[in-house]
């Protein structure tokens, strides 16, 4: 051991820093929720009714607009966006934005399963984000909010026009709760409860503007869309999926502990304070970082910094050296006498992004948390 490098001695209360499933929120527990629901159908009055409870949550907590519709839909976020792409693609040119590796899977979906042939994919060098200004007007638009394996995000929305023609859709799945979606400028809107919510996976929600909804009504894609995708029934939207009839079976569990983290967010101070304490936790590392020369954020603009997946990088000479196996080998390395010392689990980048770190600050983490990692993170950087 190297002598000079003193180990800390404080560490965090919950070392869960995981970019999903999430850590749960702050005094968690199995007895939050009325497990009376357990075993009882999804289609029961009161299966339908603790659905439509978390549908009107999510409209009230994300302040989504009275006239959008909100659904409950199979396959987490993944599903969701899925079911989004093949309800709503075909009829106009399709630009995509692509700066992580869920957007590029979305595109090679559309490219290689639906097949379409007037789509532009506008994407960039690792950890920036490409040039929104070549967006067309006419076209339909599928980009990620925030990329949780780049830790890249879109700052804001003034790269769409107000008058954008073609329907903007919208993978916000570790955004939503952490950062303020602009619900006027997006049409179809998808994330799971599993990332700000701190809630469980299986089911995602899909978020439908007035514009969104009239596409619904007069498109029907050229393809045959499977049930378990298809937003209409009939040639007719399927309704029951934004009135709590599911389009397959949830788990109960899942929706009673979905309704519960939402509840949570509205008894801090809702949206609002939910974003503040996403803002600080990541001003956190971001000081931390400033201060640093052996780590940098992988994404190189401040402004397009993720504040919810934050993605960072070794940047010593001696790293740089290594190839991408045996940087891997470092990476590993540091994580597990992490988890050894009982300091923090799950903080390994995607592994199909850049060798790295990835600590999750979403609003269901606590600050004195991620300010008592780093010094570990630190120390296990350089005893390792």
């Amino acid at each position: 051991m190297n002598k000079m490098n003193t180990k800390p001695t404080i560490k965090p209360e919950n070392i869960q820093f995981c970019s999903g499933p999430c850590k749960k929120r702050p005094g968690w527990s199995f007895d939050n929720f009325n497990k009376s629901i357990l075993g009882r159908s999804h289609r029961s009055i009161e299966g339908i009714n603790l659905i439509n409870q978390v549908i009107d949550q999510t409209r009230k907590v994300a302040e989504i607009p009275n006239d959008y519709l909100v659904g409950i839909v199979p396959g987490s976020a993944t599903g969701a966006i899925e079911m989004a792409m093949w309800n709503f693609l075909g009829p106009r040119p399709v630009d995509f934005i692509t700066f992580d590796v869920f957007g590029n899977r979305w595109y090679q979906d559309v490219v290689h399963n639906l097949k379409l042939n007037d789509v532009h994919n506008h994407d960039a060098q690792f950890g920036e984000l490409p040039d929104l200004t070549q967006i067309k007007p006419k076209h339909d638009v599928l980009f990620t909010w925030n990329g949780t394996t780049t830790g890249v995000r879109v700052p804001d929305a003034k790269w769409i026009s107000d008058n954008h023609e073609g329907l903007i859709i919208c993978d916000a799945t570790s955004a939503a709760f952490g950062m303020e979606l602009p619900w006027s400028k997006l049409d179809v809107t998808i994330f799971s409860w599993q990332k700000c919510l701190g809630g469980e996976a299986g089911c995602g929600v899909i978020v439908l503007s007035p514009k969104a909804i009239a596409r619904l009504q007069e498109y029907t894609p050229s393809w045959p869309v499977p049930w378990l995708l298809s937003l209409k029934n009939n040639e007719m939207i399927n309704y029951g999926v934004f009135e709590g009839k599911t389009i397959n079976t949830p788990s109960m569990m899942v929706v009673a502990d979905a309704l519960d983290a939402l509840n949570w967010i509205e008894s801090i101070g809702g949206l609002k304070e939910s974003i503040r304490k996403t803002n600080e936790n990541f001003s956190v590392i971001d000081k931390w970082v400033a201060d640093k020369d052996w780590i940098d954020f992988d994404a190189k603009d401040p402004v397009t910094r993720s504040t919810t997946s934050v993605c960072l990088q070794l940047t010593d000479n001696e790293f740089n050296k290594l190839n991408v196996s045996e940087k891997w080998g470092k990476i590993n390395h540091i994580c597990c006498m992490l988890k050894n010392e009982n300091v923090a689990l799950d903080i390994k980048n995607h592994a199909l992004s850049r060798p790295g770190f990835r600590i999750w600050c979403g609003p269901t983490v606590e600050s004195g948390d991620i300010s008592a990692l780093l010094p570990w993170l630190e120390w296990a950087y350089k005893e390792g």
